[in-house]
């Protein structure tokens, strides 16, 4: 009878705002995706009708992650590992991937494209919870519990910058850092980790021209505001024009190919415009619930594996949504990452609405080990 109810069982506070967070999103990916849908492609349901699938199928997959006990993803650690970095290799050797931007992102089969550097974000968290797991004290060992994941690190942040995408990258080396420093790996070992990081981030940042431009302009945006910094400044202009109450659904003026990919990268800043101050305060108290209960979730499992997994995902999430509302507001160079649940993109949906589906079967796998 036990094992029945907590089958059922859902963490209303952490379901009710991630599915209220991707229903907001619909309604705001149609507003800010509208005039470029119908300009683009004759309808201005084209975009908002995938997001739509895409969350009927994101609800499918957080379900079934619900249901499904979360110690399985032990025994697929490793094939989820080498899957993903098999499709990392086919995105860019294989002549499947899609180029958009100047970017080869995307793999399209059967008339559906996906996002292979979500998968690894996704991989790389299994990967890191059941590695760290096993390993237990012999974390702070710099042989045992640093360099071979500082070398499966290496090989997917590798094949992601071939893409190039770097903002991934960054995300990717940024949640191993914390889930490693979350579970004992030594300070020092860490900081070693960051000596060639930083000079890295530096040469890439220098050798490509573009990314130097956004660089300097995000130092500036103003003065560049015709050319490298028309983006944020379109966005802050978004924040600005709508104030505290907002213009109203629908009655944005940036994302009516001002802003570019208003329906994307800056949604947020599209809800700061249409749903003003308070809107956009709305959206931050949703994430900051989701991400509190990822919080709780991970400190009340006792299972090791389970609580890295939910640290994993949390931190996930948290760094989405933080990266994206700072590029939006100009306090980071921007990058093409999109907004965790809100944005149009059903790769980026799929994983985080199955993230949340595997936090709610970790949820209730600790609830029931509490109670018994």
């Amino acid at each position: 009878m036990k094992a029945e109810t907590s089958r059922w069982h859902y963490d209303l506070n952490l379901l009710f705002p991630a599915l209220l967070l991707v229903g907001i999103g619909i309604v705001m990916v149609y507003s800010a995706s509208s005039a470029i849908a119908l300009k683009r492609y004759g309808t201005d349901i084209y975009f908002v009708k995938k997001q739509a699938l895409y969350a009927i199928i994101g609800l499918v997959a957080l379900i079934t992650m619900r249901q499904i006990p979360y110690k399985l993803f032990k025994i697929m650690a490793y094939p989820l590992l080498f899957g993903t970095i098999g499709l990392l290799l086919v995105l860019k050797f294989s002549g499947l991937g899609i180029t958009a931007g100047g970017a080869q992102r995307w793999i399209r089969v059967a008339g559906f494209s996906f996002q292979p550097a979500e998968f690894a974000k996704f991989a790389l968290i299994v990967y890191l919870s059941d590695s760290m797991s096993r390993k237990g004290e012999k974390l702070k060992d710099f042989y045992i519990g640093f360099v071979p994941h500082l070398m499966v690190l290496g090989v997917l942040c590798f094949l992601v910058m071939l893409q190039p995408d770097f903002g991934s990258a960054v995300i990717l080396f940024a949640i191993a850092w914390i889930m490693m420093f979350i579970g004992g790996v030594r300070i020092k070992h860490l900081a070693v980790a960051l000596l060639p990081v930083l000079p890295a981030i530096y040469f890439v940042g220098i050798t490509a021209e573009y990314r130097l431009k956004r660089i300097i302009s995000f130092l500036d945006p103003w003065k560049y505001h015709t050319n490298e910094g028309y983006q944020i400044v379109h966005s802050l202009m978004a924040f600005g024009t709508g104030g505290i109450w907002g213009t109203g659904i629908g009655r944005g003026y940036q994302k009516l190919f001002y802003l570019p990919e208003p329906h994307t990268d800056f949604i947020i800043s599209v809800i700061g415009e249409e749903l003003g101050l308070v809107g956009v305060i709305i959206i931050l108290a949703l994430f900051s619930v989701v991400i509190w209960r990822g919080i709780i979730i991970a400190k009340k499992v006792k299972d090791p594996f389970g609580a890295y997994l939910a640290t994993g995902i949390t931190v996930m999430i948290a760094l989405g949504v933080c990266v994206n509302i700072m590029v939006a507001t100009g306090m980071l160079p921007t990058k093409g990452l999109t907004l965790p649940l809100l944005s149009y993109g059903g790769t980026s949906l799929l994983i985080n609405m199955a993230a949340i589906g595997i936090l709610l079967n970790i949820e209730a796998g600790a609830g029931f080990e509490s109670k018994g």
